[in-house]
């Protein structure tokens, strides 16, 4: 089953977040890992939520998607993630 990854975002720094956005791919690929999309929130239909962006990344399955996360590659991100904006990442398995 396919495994996805959705970060909300707001953004603190367009500058340091264009380099993390843009470092982001190169670690994706040994785990079959892709951007399946990313936008801005339009409009808040029921319930809260208070960031401005959304990215989605699809895994091949759940224990590639945490091989990712996990992995130095992107470990070595983190700080300029953190420095970049203020994130929340939910991790999905496909039913």
């Amino acid at each position: 089953m396919g495994a996805f990854m959705i970060f909300h975002s707001n953004i603190k720094d367009p500058k340091k977040f264009q380099g993390y956005a843009q470092s982001v791919p190169i670690t994706l690929k040994p785990f079959g890992g892709e951007l399946m999309t990313k936008g801005k929130t339009m409009k808040v239909l029921s319930g809260s939520h208070d960031h401005q962006n959304v990215g989605i990344l699809k895994f091949p399955d759940s224990a590639k998607a945490k091989g990712w996360y996990e992995s130095q590659e992107y470990q070595d991100l983190i700080l300029n993630r953190e420095e970049a904006a203020d994130m929340t990442i939910i991790s999905y398995e496909e039913l």
